[in-house]
């Protein structure tokens, strides 16, 4: 019988199932070439330093720029505002490229631990989708192309100190200038990833009266007058930059508005479905970590004269995990499929609330998943460098990944409340 072509570590679940060769209808040759440059990229570029560049707070800055013309960073961004010289993802043309080549370069990247991968390529990820969907074509000239060498970067602003999940209830307003010529705001923002390299805050504000119909999205240049910003000593990600944002009386040109007035909170919860699905991406994949990690130290760790692995509570231990990460990474499958087969993509409204719920099971798997790995590991878990290193920082990261994007109370009822509402669009009668 043929031996089937295996791709990475070859542990059981260390990799997902089509990686080891098991058939999948989801996945094609470009998959498979931007998984294998990718993983090269990142293993010889970022794993061997980035448990040292997230104890320095940042990644050097001509890794920065190495990253940024790699072709892997941005890849979302359209070929006529890339730079010239910057490759495509892998060299896969851009209109190829489709939710699984995300699913795979966000599972590749998130192998990378602490907040490293935001330092490299900034918060643009999330930052830089309301440009490109609802952007004119001024505002994706002007600020696109100069991402590719770190002469533009952005973060997100929505998060304020009165709350984050409750989008349509938030504080920071803008108000035009009797000239009409500029939007005058204040506020805060807090816990904004990538703020310290960013020179651009795409940021939600209230134009109008309350509620969500008062919100619009502005794009505010970080040095402005008027904009300060600090960092929040978190207890993980620290290279994620995450920072307190204050905004007294800043000018900003009309010209930096997104869409148009009242438009703001459907471009957010838009923008939310992608973002929320690549933290349940990065999620299924540092619990897949943990259990890879786990399983390989377990086969070599002896206690009482035999290797751990031999303890059946341990071997359950192994057994649950792989439950439930193969399960829930086939549920990222199944998503990334409607969102392909979509016209609407990431903004149709029947893959929300599955996005939600996603980043809910995904958030709470990791927990498990790192608790696990550290009664495997024992005080090696909890042991800053040596085997249990990734764990160790596992654990200090993972909250950001549970509360970050909305937290699993808010979106678990979203969830409900917007499948219940597809429900009734489809003749469902309570």
């Amino acid at each position: 019988m043929a031996t089937k072509a295996s791709f990475g570590k070859l542990a059981p679940w260390s990799e997902p199932a089509w990686s080891h060769g098991i058939p999948s209808p989801y996945y094609n040759d470009s998959h498979r070439q931007l998984r294998d440059a990718l993983r090269k990229y990142v293993d010889e570029n970022i794993l061997p330093y980035h448990l040292d560049w997230e104890e320095n707070g940042e990644a050097p800055r001509d890794e920065r720029l190495k990253w940024a013309r790699s072709g892997f960073a941005f890849n979302d961004v359209p070929p006529q505002y890339r730079s010239n010289g910057v490759p495509l993802p892998a060299g896969i043309p851009y209109d190829q490229l489709d939710a699984f080549h995300l699913l795979v370069s966000t599972d590749e990247t998130s192998r990378v631990e602490g907040g490293v991968t935001t330092s490299l390529g900034g918060a643009s990820v999330i930052g830089i989708p309301p440009v490109i969907h609802h952007g004119t074509e001024a505002q994706k000239g002007k600020w696109l192309p100069s991402l590719f060498d770190f002469t533009t970067s952005f973060c997100l602003g929505i998060t304020e100190p009165s709350g984050g999940s409750d989008v349509a209830n938030i504080l920071t307003t803008a108000v035009k200038t009797e000239d009409g010529k500029h939007y005058l705001v204040n506020g805060w923002k807090k816990w904004i990833t990538g703020a310290p390299w960013a020179t651009h805050m795409t940021t939600a504000v209230r134009t109008g009266g309350p509620g969500m119909a008062g919100l619009s999205v502005l794009v505010i240049p970080m040095a402005s007058k008027g904009l300060s910003h600090r960092r929040i000593p978190n207890s993980g990600q620290k290279a994620g930059g995450a920072s307190l944002v204050e905004l007294d009386d800043v000018l900003v040109p009309v010209e930096n508005l997104i869409g148009k007035e009242g438009q703001g909170f459907k471009i957010i919860m838009t923008n939310f479905n992608r973002e929320r699905y690549i933290m349940s991406v990065g999620c299924n994949r540092k619990a897949r970590t943990c259990l890879s990690l786990s399983l390989e130290y377990a086969c070599k760790r002896e206690t009482f004269g035999k290797p751990l692995i031999s303890n059946q509570i341990i071997t359950f231990k192994i057994a649950t995990l792989a439950r439930y990460v193969e399960s829930h990474y086939s549920f990222l499958e199944a998503i990334a499929y409607a969102v392909q087969q979509s016209p609407l993509a990431w903004q149709d409204p029947d893959v929300a609330g599955r996005i939600a719920l996603a980043k809910v099971q995904g958030g709470r798997i990791l927990e498990l998943a790192n608790r696990e790995a550290q009664q495997v590991f024992g005080g090696a878990g909890y042991q800053k460098g040596g085997p249990g290193a990734v764990i160790e920082q596992m654990s200090r990261d993972l909250r950001m990944m549970v509360v970050g994007g909305g937290s699993e109370e808010i979106i678990a009822d979203l969830a409900v409340r917007q499948e219940m509402a597809r429900a009734k669009g489809r003749g469902w009668k309570l």
